[in-house]
């Protein structure tokens, strides 16, 4: 049990460190040497540079600081050791990794390469139940005094706060347009990790022939399906609708077996962000 335990630990920390050198990258050697920030504390931090030449990474910690103090009391306390040490990881490789020559000096390259290592990063360490401090973890704290807000909404709206102090100090509107596509990306590339790329698609076929069309998916396409009694509110008149999930790639095939059964065939399909079970991921 122990030894289960070690292996935990030992996984969890290794990403929030993996995931810490990956937003130092992001931040030391793309975002900043181009005055662009993603929000949050390195945005704050970005400021102080130019403006002080104070290095980002002491910046972030000092900022993050009062944060930590008021959260130990506001989160578990598994949350708030891991928050302690992606901070402080987050802050030490920005540091040294800032003395380095920048990866691009291009801000349209650095907007989208270092919102998607950005991205990348923040995800290994949410994955690893951590936090490395600034607007996700004030808004932990905001929820444990009133949880009407979601933890996304906060996010969004003290980056683009923070965003907004950027170009007000830099005066070019353009640097807030190039980090609003590096938080997107960012955001984009967290949704990637979290649910993969790999999206599968879902299917309501409501017809008379369901019978057929069922058993032709599966013999044709390998896939099965689900037979749901449902009502035409309309019509009045009780039906079988067809619930499938199949791969992107396979959805023509079964438009067309669909199509060549019953023309008159109602369909709609919709994304599944998630697909678990046989024949999918697990």
């Amino acid at each position: 049990m122990l030894k289960k335990l070690l292996t935990i630990y030992i996984k969890e920390y290794f990403f929030i460190a993996l995931g810490s050198m990956l937003m130092a990258i992001s931040t030391a050697l793309i975002l900043l040497p181009n005055q662009l920030s993603t929000g949050g504390f390195s945005g704050i931090s970005t400021i102080f540079y130019y403006l002080f030449n104070y290095p980002v990474g002491t910046t972030t910690i000092i900022l993050n600081i009062p944060l930590l103090l008021v959260s130990f009391f506001k989160i578990n306390k598994s949350l708030f050791v891991k928050s302690i040490i992606g901070t402080i990881l987050l802050s030490v490789f920005t540091d040294l990794l800032e003395v380095l020559d920048p990866i691009t000096n291009d801000r349209f390259l650095a907007c989208i390469y270092g919102g998607i290592i950005m991205g990348l990063g923040t995800a290994i360490i949410l994955k690893a139940g951590a936090s490395t401090g600034g607007t996700d973890l004030l808004s932990y704290v905001i929820r444990s005094y009133n949880n009407k807000f979601t933890s996304g909404r906060l996010i969004i709206i003290s980056d683009i706060i923070i965003i907004f102090f950027n170009i007000l100090f830099f005066g070019k509107i353009e640097i807030g347009l190039y980090s609003a596509i590096a938080i997107y990306l960012m955001g984009k590339m967290i949704d990637i990790v979290f649910e993969g790329i790999y999206f599968t698609k879902v299917m309501f076929i409501i017809s008379n022939k369901y019978d057929e069309i069922s058993r032709q998916i599966g013999i044709k396409v390998k896939r099965g399906s689900t037979g749901i009694y449902s009502k035409g509110m309309y019509s009045g008149e009780d039906k079988i609708m067809l619930f499938c999930v199949a791969s992107r790639k396979e959805i023509a095939e079964i438009k067309q077996i669909i199509k060549k059964i019953d023309k008159n065939a109602f369909i709609v399909t919709t994304d599944a962000r998630e697909t678990l079970g046989e024949g999918f991921s697990e």
